[in-house]
């Protein structure tokens, strides 16, 4: 059986398959964690989320670097910037509409300014690179290097605070519990900068626990949870390709790129849909509206997914069809002038 191919060619199957089998295990057998107990139960408990996700984000950190050269810091604190300001601006708007509560019915149901916040403040940074290999400049890819900072939840929190502070009635987080968040993610930070050997070998360990906190996730939800969020989760992927895909576009052409960069930076990584769990870890305030939340950014992640390589790619054609049109109108012009001499 060819399990992890079958996985692979669907789109986020790594993450949204686990998801889903936990989300059944849930609904069919609610308290499987008391029955079962041991390794399985601790699997299914609130907490099992939060450890593997702690693991995860330490893997993250260990392949961030903290070299970077002037083109790399332009770029990518360009694009970072970018993302970052998209994603308050669009909390601030939602805050202004919801407050901290969420749609609790209806086409949009489960819209909340964490689900907005979390789905648009970090991007996918496998697309970016496998996007930027084919279709870039080979100088954009290392923008990636200082874009990866979004991952985790500590920007989210900075986020989310930053609406508070502009007079929105969203609950603020205890240094004690940001510093938490961020700590596994530092710590990654040092030891991979320190030796690439542990940087070579937490980094490779990424991939393998996607479906593990995925499922972890799921099991603390149910289908309900699931049909309520699955319209919002798909609107909320086309709105982080239109949205930060044009405000990014905009950004990389001003920097001197072709937006092919900016296009491919357009989407919601992964490890985003582990963010809602820990935003309501560090502050049970935000607790009522973060399975949904979960729900939503993993559709973003997928639709994300899906148009974000097609929009580049368009893209790209426009920009090579447009250098063709240049050069080939460069070439008799070229010719006359040797004519002439």
């Amino acid at each position: 059986m060819k399990i992890k191919k079958t996985l692979e060619r669907i789109p986020g199957g790594m993450m949204m398959v686990p998801l889903l089998l936990g989300v059944a295990l849930n609904s069919l057998c609610p308290g499987a964690s008391e029955r079962f107990g041991s390794f399985t139960g601790a699997m299914l408990v609130k907490s099992a989320p939060l450890t593997i996700l702690a693991v995860f984000f330490l893997c993250v950190g260990a392949t961030i670097r903290f070299s970077a050269t002037p083109y790399i810091l332009k770029k990518g604190g360009a694009l970072l910037a970018t993302k970052i300001g998209v994603a308050l601006l669009a909390g601030l708007v939602v805050a202004w509409l919801l407050g901290q509560g969420q749609v609790e019915g209806g086409l949009l149901a489960g819209m909340s300014v964490l689900a907005v916040v979390a789905c648009m403040n970090d991007t996918n940074g496998g697309l970016y690179m496998a996007l930027i290999t084919q279709y870039g400049r080979k100088e954009d890819a290392g923008a990636y290097a200082l874009m990866s900072i979004e991952g985790g939840p500590f920007l989210t929190m900075l986020t989310l605070i930053v609406i508070n502070a502009a007079g929105f009635t969203m609950p603020g987080f205890p240094w004690e519990k940001m510093a938490g968040a961020v700590l596994p993610l530092v710590i990654g930070m040092i030891l991979g900068n320190l030796d690439k050997d542990i940087r070579a070998f937490l980094g490779g360990g990424l991939p393998m626990l996607i479906p593990f906190f995925a499922f972890s996730l799921g099991a603390q939800m149910k289908f309900s949870d699931v049909y309520q969020a699955s319209f919002t989760g798909i609107a909320m992927g086309i709105a982080v390709v239109a949205i930060t895909g044009i405000a990014l576009w905009t950004t990389d052409r001003l920097t001197g790129g072709t937006g092919v960069a900016g296009l491919a930076a357009a989407s919601t990584a992964g490890n985003a849909a582990g963010v809602p769990a820990i935003i309501a870890a560090a502050n049970p305030a935000y607790a009522s509206v973060a399975p949904k939340a979960t729900m939503i950014v993993a559709s973003s992640v997928i639709v994300s997914a899906v148009l974000v390589p097609l929009v580049t790619a368009w893209w790209a054609r426009r920009v090579n069809s447009a250098q063709m049109a240049e050069e080939q109108h460069a070439r008799p012009v070229a010719s006359n002038l040797v004519g002439r001499g």
